[in-house]
């Protein structure tokens, strides 16, 4: 008998299960989360482990105690499973590009010149490796007074540019936690690659800082690149923000807020305009006005206890919540949009995407776009994977075509 061989299978198939078939009980969310993210972005690295993992212990034992027969058959059920998953994973390449002729028109790809749609196979074999030696990072530059949560790195060509346009990245992290070097990595290498200049900030966290300080930070890093990227090569016209989770909320609300006095103090009259809006699996009903009892536990739970200061009730204090919220937000000013969602994500419910994305179109004059990700769980692209490169060109394409529209109209 093999017990441990047969324990790692079924631990395998568990997770392989949990990734095509997340649990939804509210007591199981994190790690169902955990588990299901990393099962469904690593599935190719997980499918080869298994069947080196089979190989080698049948080799070593044979296959004729039952054990071992009850572990390779959970090995090829665990295989199927994996390989459905890569399969998914892959389809976020229709998905995306589907999104985009729904919003940008079937022929946009042509005003772009050649798309680059090849999977980067190199960094597929090492997900976890962030640096690349054609980009230039300068890093822990303060944007505003205040310490290491209010400092930013830029990234760059290797090569000097001029007049490139800008990227603004927040990371997530349930506005209590994260770094400017743990999120984005892939996008903002990509596109540094192709000639942007990309910008990720540290914010205030909570419960040390309470609502407004996030966002204020956020738009006190857009004044700095207003007045300071030109010095890194980039253009402060063109500002396009993106992030996920909290991050998601916020860039969100910067596109949705833009030069609101109220979350500018002492720099009212700096722009705080952005030019376009990615965000990725991010919070729109901070209010929970929608009823949805998903964001009204957030909102009771998370929000209202660690988030904003002590005793803002939310039903009393509702104004509050309904400003800091981008599904109360939105109006015909927005910019350009692709929102971007997991159908599987356990943390924010993708019906929360649906409904901003709904209420953007009804009011936008700019485009809006969504792609809603099959098998995707929250955080899906913090490493590269073949979902997330997928997404990572989709969202250039996206990003470039909205830039060469705004050079058209601004020249």
């Amino acid at each position: 008998m093999q017990p441990n061989f047969l324990i790692r299978r079924a631990v395998q198939l568990g997770l392989t299960a949990n990734a095509l078939r997340p649990l939804r009980a509210r007591s199981t969310t994190i790690p169902a989360f955990f588990a299901g993210w990393l099962t469904g972005e690593l599935a190719p690295q997980f499918l080869a482990l298994t069947a080196a993992d089979a190989l080698v212990h049948t080799a070593r034992h044979g296959v004729g105690d039952r054990s071992t027969k009850a572990g390779l058959a959970m090995a090829a059920a665990s295989a199927a499973g994996l390989a459905t998953l890569i399969r998914t994973g892959h389809g976020a390449r229709d998905e995306i590009e589907k999104a985009l002729t729904s919003a940008l028109g079937e022929d946009y790809a042509s005003e772009l010149g050649r798309s680059d749609l090849g999977l980067p196979w190199s960094e597929l074999a090492l997900p976890f490796r962030m640096g690349a030696p054609d980009v230039r990072v300068d890093r822990n530059i303060a944007y505003a007074p205040g310490g290491k949560r209010f400092l930013l790195d830029v990234y760059r060509p290797s090569t000097p540019v001029s007049g490139a346009p800008v990227l603004l990245q927040v990371h997530g992290g349930a506005w209590v936690i994260g770094n400017k070097e743990e999120q984005g990595r892939p996008l903002m290498r990509y596109l540094a690659r192709r000639g942007w200049v990309c910008v990720a900030i540290n914010y205030p966290l909570s419960p040390a800082h309470r609502w407004p300080a996030h966002i204020v930070a956020a738009k006190q890093s857009l004044a700095w690149i207003r007045s300071s990227i030109a010095s890194y090569g980039g253009d402060p016209r063109f500002v396009a923000v993106t992030g996920g989770s909290a991050g998601g909320h916020l860039s969100a609300l910067l596109a949705l807020s833009q030069n609101d006095p109220a979350l500018q103090p002492s720099f009212e009259d700096v722009d705080t305009s952005v030019q376009a809006c990615v965000p990725h699996y991010g919070v729109y009903d901070f209010a929970a006005t929608s009823g949805s009892q998903a964001s009204k536990y957030r909102l009771e739970s998370l929000i209202a206890r660690r988030v904003f200061a002590p005793g803002r009730d939310p039903v009393q204090h509702l104004d509050d919540y309904v400003a800091a919220s981008p599904l109360d937000r939105i109006s015909s000013e927005a910019p350009p949009f692709f929102v971007i969602h997991g159908r599987d994500d356990s943390l924010v419910p993708v019906r929360e995407a649906r409904e901003f994305v709904g209420r953007l179109r009804e009011k936008s004059r700019q485009p809006v776009a969504y792609a809603e990700l099959a098998g995707a769980q929250h955080a899906f692209d913090v490493f590269t994977s073949v979902r997330s490169a997928h997404v990572v060109r989709g969202v250039a394409r996206f990003l470039d075509f909205t830039y060469n529209a705004w050079k058209a109209e601004n020249r």
